[in-house]
């Protein structure tokens, strides 16, 4: 109801049709697609690295606030020939840019460069696309604007390929998995966005006990909570499209982002029933205390148990449910003694979850070694990337425990 509610909204907007690109990690583009037609996005193509859709503005202020597994979304505000310095400063002058910033504005570029030979420094090309903003809006309202790199009111993309330049700008100004509730850290958090993308490749049921054992600042459990409680991702943050002028002038794009946020925060405290248990467990209690604060930060706190506990000691508390979690890969383990007690762990995590009887496991593995330490043959198998680093989602289905006789 709320996502219908989405393009109720977006025809609000007189504007017209836009394009975006919406991004996500490596790996994750077909789970994006499906998020973006759940919220009844027509039209959108799977590309390496994203998504391509045509809406008009609110449709992506929607995606930017309930979107779980995207990480930006751009709007494509041109695209034109730039094989060298002068033509790329030419083509960005080219464009109106007074509805998005004004002479109060503060903007920030970030390029990326390839196969442009004349154009071979990202920087270089960043910053004559910096001159050409700034002097165009100059010329038109008599003062500049000032660059901010850290937090700019307007965050500009530059794409220049084979000498073909796109402009976008970038709607929440950070990435999205700045959810917001992540107050406490521990070392390697999974990425907010990463961990939805786990949820949904990895087919958890937001009706079965859900327990991850090694939980970390407990990215999983919070944002299988977020989910299962339909609270939208983006509701405790702010996004750089709020500071646009053309946002901000009182109009049917301002009136469309309110009603989308009044309703996102009405959908968050309707009142429902209580979830399946949700167990965020980890060996360290210095990870439970920093997963409980971050819970709590989300207003999810109260849906999870934490526990200190050993994933070697897990046990069937429930007929049935899912195990979810992302153990140690073993790249900050060296020498002998640390792979030794790495191929330990998997091994005590294979026989801890062959106890699991009529349960689901679904982990994301950086290392091979795991799939060896857990029988059988994994019923998902998915290729995806955490940052840099290539890594397996894996979902088990556990058969029923062997009778000893």
């Amino acid at each position: 109801m709320i996502l219908r509610r989405v393009l109720d909204c977006a025809r609000l907007d007189t504007s017209g049709k836009h394009r975006f690109f919406v991004t996500c990690a490596r790996g994750t583009e077909g789970a994006l697609r499906r998020e973006l037609a759940s919220m009844r996005i027509a039209g959108a193509k799977g590309e390496r690295g994203g998504v391509r859709f045509e809406g008009p503005l609110p449709m992506a202020m929607g995606v930017c606030l309930h979107a779980r597994v995207a990480v930006r979304v751009l709007l494509e505000i041109a695209t034109f020939d730039a094989g060298d310095a002068d033509s790329l400063y030419a083509g960005a002058r080219a464009v109106d840019w007074r509805s998005w910033l004004d002479a109060r504005s503060t903007l920030a570029v970030d390029a990326s460069v390839r196969d442009t030979p004349t154009l071979q420094h990202s920087g270089y090309a960043a910053l004559k696309v910096k001159d050409a903003v700034v002097d165009a809006l100059r010329d038109r309202l008599g003062a500049r604007p000032d660059v901010d790199p850290k937090r700019p009111d307007v965050s500009i993309v530059l794409h220049l390929a084979a000498g073909r330049a796109g402009l976008f700008l970038d709607l929440a100004g950070e990435p999205l998995h700045r959810r917001g509730y992540r107050v406490a850290m521990t070392e390697a958090p999974l990425k907010e966005t990463l961990a939805a993308a786990v949820l949904a490749l990895g087919g958890v049921e937001a009706d079965r006990p859900f327990v991850d054992p090694m939980a970390g600042s407990g990215t999983l459990a919070i944002e299988h909570a977020l989910a299962a409680r339909g609270i939208a991702p983006g509701l405790r943050r702010r996004f750089g499209f709020e500071r646009w002028p053309v946002v901000t002038g009182g109009g049917a794009l301002e009136a469309a982002w309110g009603r989308l946020r009044a309703e996102a925060e009405a959908a968050a405290e309707a009142p429902r029933a209580a979830l399946p248990p949700i167990v965020c467990g980890d060996l360290s209690p210095e990870a439970v205390g920093a997963a409980r604060r971050n819970a709590s930060a989300a207003a999810v706190d109260d849906d999870l148990t934490f526990e200190v506990a050993d994933v070697a000691r897990l046990e069937r508390r429930w007929p049935t449910g899912t195990v979810c979690t992302n153990p140690p890969y073993g790249e900050r383990m060296g020498g002998e003694g640390g792979a030794g007690a790495l191929h330990a762990l998997y091994a005590a995590m294979g026989r801890a979850f062959q106890r699991l009887g009529g349960w689901s496991v679904v982990v994301l593995s950086g290392n091979p070694a795991f799939s060896r330490a857990l029988p059988g043959k994994p019923r998902v198998s998915h290729r995806l990337w955490n940052g840099p680093l290539e890594v397996r989602l894996l979902r088990y289905e556990i058969g029923p425990a062997k009778v000893a006789r």
